[in-house]
């Protein structure tokens, strides 16, 4: 999957290159100059999260469940920024990117383990960006701000749920007793991702990128379904991991 992703994304920046090298003169965007960038952009800006999930993981199996697949985490993200003119190709903006992966066990008693982990994060950045072509720029950066991630366990027994059953259920003290168990135990951190990312102007309103990124996560804060301290977390559980990440955006560059 990694490498299909990689794959088209290539595939896309090596079409826009080669449209863009057809068209005639003047340029699209206008051409630059001296002063420094000018504008704004936003736009849809995903990537792929290889976050170590082993940790995680020896945990699953340990316990009955399905280990989460170790090949990484597609995010979903949008984000945008606008050059600050005070300081020439500076630029402050925001993103937030999020996503999940998913585990399922069926043992032999017909109980169901189900494991999901999110991952989530967001904050504000700051890059400055270098020209290179006419067309052509490399930006340097980072964003700074929270997230954190989910880790969902779901047990079910099986059969057929009725309402009764569900009050037994809430007035039952022990998970023995129960033929469905959920709980969420959550990480907060605090969230700084570094990124190097190449952006091409393929027309005057519309851009395109490919980058690298490391989501770094410290000062961990760990609950039990929102609402009870959860103590002794390993400290190699978290979201942290390099990222390739790309983006379509809209603007002007």
């Amino acid at each position: 999957m990694k490498r299909s992703i990689m794959m088209l994304l290539m595939t896309v920046l090596t079409y826009t290159f080669v449209i863009a090298q057809q068209e005639e003169e003047p340029p699209i965007p206008p051409r630059r100059s001296k002063a420094g960038k000018v504008g704004a952009f936003g736009g849809f800006t995903p990537g792929w999260l290889f976050v170590n999930v082993k940790p995680i993981n020896d945990y699953l199996t340990a316990y009955g469940g399905a280990p989460l697949n170790d090949d990484g985490v597609w995010l979903w993200g949008g984000g945008g920024a606008a050059y600050i003119m005070l300081i020439p190709n500076l630029r402050v903006g925001g993103m937030g990117m999020g996503g999940s992966i998913q585990s399922t066990m069926l043992d032999a008693m017909g109980v169901r383990r189900d494991a999901e982990l999110k991952v989530g994060f967001g904050g504000v950045t700051l890059e400055y960006v270098l020209p290179v072509l006419e067309r052509l720029d490399i930006s340097f950066g980072t964003s700074l701000g929270g997230g954190g991630i989910d880790l969902v366990l779901r047990q079910d027994a099986g059969g057929a749920k009725t309402w009764v059953q569900q009050w037994k259920n809430f007035e039952s003290l022990t998970s023995t007793s129960r033929d469905q168990i959920k709980q969420t135990l959550s990480g907060s951190y605090f969230v700084w991702v570094p990124s190097m990312n190449v952006e091409y102007a393929v027309l005057g309103w519309f851009g395109c990128r490919l980058g690298v990124s490391y989501v770094g996560m410290s000062a961990p804060s760990w609950t039990v379904d929102d609402n009870y301290e959860l103590l002794g977390v390993p400290s190699n559980v978290s979201g942290r991991g390099f990222m390739i990440n790309a983006g379509l955006l809209v603007g002007t560059f």
